[in-house]
C-alpha cells in the first residue's frame, strides 16, 4: 500500500464520520467502517512472535482494538499500536486514516 497523502487520508476521514457528531461518534464510525472494509484474518507479528488477527473490536477507555491470536491466547492489541504485514491487508488504508484522525 502506498503512503497516503494528508488530502487522501482527510478525504477518508471525512467519508467515516460524515453523519457523526462528536468524538465519541466518530470513534464508533471508525470501528463500523474499519469492521467492514478490514480482511480478517490477517498474520502479522506482536513483540517479535507471530499472531492472527481475527477481528477488531471496541473497547471502553481502550479505543478500537485488534484482536489477536495464538493458539488458545486471545489479547486486545490497539489498532494504533499493531505492525502491519507487508503487504498490509485489504482495507488497511481505513487504519491510516483512523491514525491520521485520531493524531
Amino acid at each position: 500500500m502506498a503512503e497516503l497523502s494528508d488530502v487522501e487520508l482527510d478525504a477518508l476521514v471525512e467519508r467515516a464520520v460524515v453523519d457523526a457528531y462528536g468524538e465519541d461518534e466518530q470513534l464508533t464510525a471508525f470501528h463500523a467502517v474499519i469492521g467492514d472494509s478490514l480482511a480478517v484474518p490477517f498474520r502479522t507479528a506482536v513483540l517479535g512472535v507471530e499472531v492472527t488477527v481475527m477481528g477488531i473490536d471496541l473497547l471502553p477507555g481502550s479505543g478500537i482494538v485488534a484482536v489477536c491470536a495464538r493458539g488458545r491466547y486471545r489479547q486486545a492489541i490497539g489498532i494504533l499500536d499493531l505492525s502491519l504485514p507487508d503487504p498490509p491487508p485489504g482495507g488497511a488504508e481505513w487504519i491510516e486514516a483512523y491514525r491520521h484522525w485520531a493524531l
